[in-house]
């Protein structure tokens, strides 16, 4: 999928979207003040589904130097991510991003879809009990909400194809 530098006024960094439609007002003051965030590295990155956010755009990428800002996703309901360093190089990948890419979409529900079973560590979070308080008027709330956790996104998008 190609990307386009976004131009925003005042950015410090480039902005990489791949998005294809057009950002409000206050999502490009929302852009230009992570790009001058001290410990970005490199770029902002946004994906196809990116939105306004709190503090920044749900749908972005905000990779750091020497920090770690856990809402940089944008506070979106229901979003999560982990982090984690793992003992593998990048050279293990060369040649192989479209099957690794194939391979996650594949494993991990994407959009609205979920998965067939829920997790064994959903099934066993402590926080249900006052979940069902929250939602009690809310028919099945609590066995969509497990068949969901360990998904992708909420957002439509199309299968994407790796070209390096």
């Amino acid at each position: 999928m190609p990307y386009n530098k976004l131009n925003v006024s005042g950015a410090k960094a480039d902005i990489l979207a791949w998005v294809h439609h057009d950002l409000s007002l206050d999502e490009q003051n929302m852009l230009r003040n992570v790009s001058r965030l001290p410990c970005l590295f490199k770029h902002v990155a946004l994906m196809p589904d990116a939105h306004l956010g709190i503090g920044s755009m749900v749908g972005s990428v905000v990779a750091t130097k020497e920090a770690v800002i856990p809402a940089t996703v944008g506070v979106d309901i229901g979003c999560g991510m982990a982090a984690l360093k793992t003992p593998f190089k990048s050279g293990i990948l060369d040649g192989r991003l479209r099957e690794l890419r194939n391979a996650i979409e594949d494993a991990i529900p994407v959009g609205f879809a979920a998965h067939k079973e829920s997790d064994w560590h959903a099934s066993r979070w402590p926080g249900w009990d006052k979940f069902e308080e929250l939602h009690e008027k809310v028919q099945d709330r609590q066995r969509k909400a497990m068949l969901q956790m360990g998904t992708l996104g909420g957002g439509k998008l199309p299968r994407a194809v790796v070209t390096r």
